[in-house]
């Protein structure tokens, strides 16, 4: 099994590898690699190499040598989530239908603010993240389900705008338990978020089910308060947040949480 994953995760990389392969840069790059492998384990350029093996053997890395290349290897990882393919096979990424407004650095605020009785729930996300893309799929089907007048769904890819993730304070490290982030707004401002945040600043785990994001949202709720709001039109004072309220009772319920 640990040699058939890797070897799965890389065939079903191909396609993605071969169009990295067509630019220059990375060819130039996958072409210095392989060159530094040659010369430092092919026989006889090998034999006039320096070497700090014990046996002299110059043709072999010696410890020096293993430990950059692990240290490298593991900055690398860190840094470019997308050289994981070589352990992992990641999700497609969701191509089907849905009722989603993405925004940019430029567009959120004032999204946000331009309307206050829309109730917006925003999905903070990063497209190399594994967990942002087995989300997309639910948060699509969500969105297909409850979308109307008063409520709408957004996505900012805060991988992209850097600037998105400092201001609502979502982070993107490559080892963050933040992404993807769900918030609420109402009237303009945040009222709940998801993953939650604790006094040191970690994210709480939390996961993010279609059935979760439903209870804990109470979109069920929303739904059919956005729904009052849009027929009766702009007659209708501006209600007080629900986010926080219980749910809807068994009997009640919309057939969307079946």
């Amino acid at each position: 099994m640990a040699v058939l994953a890797p070897l799965i995760a890389l065939i079903y990389s191909i396609p993605r590898l071969s169009r990295w392969l067509a630019r220059p840069y990375y060819l130039l790059s996958a072409l210095l690699s392989a060159a530094f492998l040659l010369v430092r384990k092919l026989p006889p350029v090998c034999y006039n190499l320096p070497t700090q093996r014990e046996d002299g053997n110059p043709c072999d890395f010696d410890w020096r040598e293993v430990e950059i290349l692990m240290f490298l290897s593991a900055i690398v990882m860190m840094k470019n989530r997308r050289s994981m393919f070589l352990m992992t096979c990641k999700p497609p990424l969701y191509m089907g239908p849905e009722y989603i407004k993405y925004f940019s650095d430029k567009t959120i605020d004032e999204e946000l603010a331009r309307d206050k009785r829309v109730t917006w729930i925003v999905e903070f996300f990063a497209n190399w993240s594994n967990d942002c893309q087995s989300f997309a799929p639910i948060y699509a089907d969500l969105s297909l389900k409850y979308n109307c007048t008063g409520l709408n769904f957004g996505k900012v890819d805060v991988g992209r705008y850097t600037d998105v993730s400092t201001r609502y304070k979502v982070s993107t490290s490559p080892l963050t338990k933040q992404l993807p982030t769900l918030i609420l707004f109402q009237g303009g401002k945040e009222v709940m978020r998801r993953p939650q945040i604790d006094k040191k600043g970690r994210a709480v785990s939390w996961t993010f089910s279609e059935e979760n994001v439903i209870r804990e949202f109470n979109l069920n709720e929303l739904y059919h308060r956005a729904k009052k709001v849009s027929k009766a039109g702009d007659n209708i004072p501006e209600e007080e947040p629900i986010a926080q309220t219980p749910t809807a009772a068994p009997d009640q319920e919309s057939k969307k949480d079946k």
